[in-house]
C-alpha cells in the first residue's frame, strides 16, 4: 500500500506546500482542513497534475472522535500514515485579558494541545506496531515566550511544546520521530497571515518583504525542511528547531512588547 503523509491544517501556506513536497517524493498526501472543499479540490488537482497522489478531507479537529475516525479511514482506504504533520494554529490575534473569553481560551487549548494528544494516542500504537513513523508539529514564537495580548496563543503553543517533549521522551526509543518546529517569522500564507492582517496590510507586507527579497518565509522552502526532518537518520534526529527569514531578529534577541 502507498505510504501516506497526512497534513492536518493543509491551507495555502505551510500545510499545503508540505503536502505537495511529500507527494512529489512518492507519498500520498492526505490533506485535511476545516473548510473550503473547493480549495482542497484545487490542491489535490494540482498535485495530481504534477504526477503525485493526494486526497482532500474536511476535518473539524475539535469535534469528538473526528481525528481518530479520519486516521482510521485513511489507513483503511489509502495506506499507513507514516508521517503526520500537525499544522493547526491557534492564533486569535492580540487580545487583552478582559477581551479573551473563557471559550476562546479553551478553544486554543483544544486546537493547540488536545488535538496533538489525540493524534498521538490514536496513531502512535499503529506506528509502533509497524516499526516507526514521524510526527512533525508546527509551532510558533509564543511557544518560547509569552507576550502582551497573547494569553490564549502562548498557553496553547507553550503546552504544545511540552507535550511534544513528553511524546519524544516516551516514543523516540520506539522509533517514532517527534519534531517540534518553531516558525519565528511571517509566512507568505494568504489564508492564515493574510486573513489575520487583512488584504491591504498583507499585500503591503508582500510588497515590502517578498518580490525576490526573501524577507518573508516562503512555504515551499519551509516544506523542504519538513521533508528533510522526516527522513533524517535516527542517529541524528532533530527534536526542535526554529526557522525565520534571514533578515528577522530571532525571538531570543527581540525585545518584549510590554
Amino acid at each position: 500500500m502507498t505510504d501516506v503523509c497526512m497534513v492536518i491544517g493543509a491551507g495555502a501556506g505551510i500545510g499545503g506546500h508540505v503536502g505537495k513536497r511529500f507527494a512529489a517524493a512518492g507519498y500520498h498526501a492526505a490533506l485535511c482542513r476545516r473548510s473550503d472543499q473547493q480549495g482542497l479540490d484545487n490542491m489535490v488537482a494540482e498535485i495530481e497534475a504534477s504526477g503525485g497522489k493526494a486526497s482532500g478531507h474536511l476535518l473539524n479537529a475539535v469535534d469528538e472522535g473526528s481525528i481518530e475516525k479520519l486516521i482510521d479511514d485513511v489507513e483503511a482506504d489509502i495506506g499507513p500514515v507514516n508521517v503526520l504533520v500537525y499544522n493547526l494554529g491557534a492564533q486569535i490575534g492580540n487580545r487583552s485579558l478582559a477581551d479573551t473569553p473563557l471559550k476562546t481560551f479553551e478553544l486554543g487549548w483544544r486546537i493547540g494541545n488536545l488535538g496533538v494528544f489525540r493524534v498521538a494516542q490514536k496513531l502512535f500504537p499503529k506506528m509502533v506496531a509497524r516499526g516507526g513513523g514521524a510526527l512533525l508539529v508546527t509551532s510558533a514564537t509564543s511557544a518560547m515566550r509569552g507576550n502582551s495580548g497573547q494569553h490564549s496563543h502562548a498557553a496553547a503553543m507553550g503546552g504544545r511544546r511540552m507535550l511534544c517533549q513528553t511524546l519524544n521522551a516516551e516514543f523516540a526509543s520506539q522509533n517514532i520521530h517527534v519534531a517540534h518546529i518553531l516558525i519565528d517569522s511571517a509566512v507568505n500564507a494568504p489564508d492564515t497571515l493574510g486573513k489575520l492582517l487583512g488584504k491591504e496590510r498583507f499585500e503591503k507586507l508582500l510588497e515590502a518583504k517578498a518580490q525576490g527579497k526573501d524577507e518573508i518565509m516562503e512555504p515551499s522552502a519551509i516544506a523542504d525542511t519538513y521533508f528533510h526532518i522526516a527522513h533524517q537518520h535516527r542517529s541524528a534526529w532533530t527534536f526542535e528547531l526554529d526557522m525565520r527569514a534571514f533578515s528577522d531578529t530571532a525571538w531570543w534577541n527581540h525585545p518584549l512588547d510590554l
